[in-house]
């Protein structure tokens, strides 16, 4: 068509030499007359595809089908052409608030990566699909907010802090089953903010704060036990000295002082006896 579109050109400027030169004919009228109105026949056929564009062709409102081929294109100049981009687009929605599984305020933002994979149904099934986008990443953040908890300190379940990646997966997928109707995908997405609502974030700081002094406490009791333990079966299998029931806790109480106590030791001399 590019040819023909060179060779309509040239026919019409022959026919404007011919009819400067009142050389005028049936070949002089065909070039004057029907050449102009065939190039612009042409001409408005003509358009372009970058890489990784697509364009829906339709024919007075029906659907014909998607053009992918990059480079000068060209239909028939009653066909409609809408450009779509295939490409691939980044996301990052803002930070939102959302009560997660045990009802807790949270806040969440995250960032995808999708791209359009059929036109038709980008530009026909909805409205316009990147509001669509928008809407759909906000409403698959919550769902997914509202199915796990926040944190579990017991590290039973799985939560939206200790699970990312297990999350994530969780994200995309919802995210793929919302955006299939608009012919998106999304090929890859993750949670760019995630804490606690600020009207609960000092509280449940404190929270963590305790939580944490008691599992330290614990696991320093479990090992303060057992080195009693040892201390009095070293004792006992050499026969360094006999404990009667009251002495043994005499000693286990001192020795627990020591190990489990925050500050130095103060050893104090007994001159006397335990009963005296």
């Amino acid at each position: 068509m590019l040819v023909l579109l060179l060779v309509l050109t040239a026919l019409t400027i022959w026919g404007v030499i011919r009819l400067v030169g009142d050389v005028f004919g049936p070949l002089t009228a065909v070039a004057i007359l029907a050449g102009p109105l065939l190039f612009i026949f042409v001409a408005c056929g003509f358009y372009m595809l970058q890489p990784n564009q697509a364009a829906a062709i339709t024919l007075f409102g029906d659907y014909q089908g998607t053009d992918r081929a990059t480079g000068l294109r060209w239909v028939l100049p009653w066909m409609m052409r809408k450009k779509v981009a295939v490409r691939a687009n980044n996301f990052i929605s803002d930070k939102i608030k959302v009560n997660d599984l045990r009802g807790n305020p949270i806040e969440m933002a995250a960032q995808i990566v999708w791209r359009v994979v059929d036109t038709a149904q980008a530009l026909f099934d909805v409205d316009d699909y990147r509001a669509f986008v928008t809407v759909q990443v906000e409403a698959a953040i919550r769902t997914i907010g509202s199915r796990y908890p926040y944190d579990d300190f017991e590290h039973l379940e799985v939560t939206l802090r200790g699970n990312h990646d297990e999350v994530g997966v969780e994200l995309r997928k919802e995210l793929i089953a919302r955006l299939a109707v608009a012919g998106i995908t999304v090929d890859e997405c993750g949670f760019t903010h995630l804490a606690y609502a600020q009207e609960i974030a000092g509280a449940m700081l404190r929270r963590q704060q305790a939580q944490a002094v008691v599992a330290a406490r614990k696991t320093l009791v479990e090992g303060a036990v057992g080195m009693v333990e040892m201390a009095l079966a070293a004792l006992s299998e050499k026969d360094v000295v006999h404990l009667d029931d009251e002495r043994r806790a005499a000693m286990v109480s001192n020795l627990m002082v020591v190990l489990c106590g925050e500050r130095d030791t103060q050893p104090v001399v007994n001159t006397g006896t335990l009963y005296t």
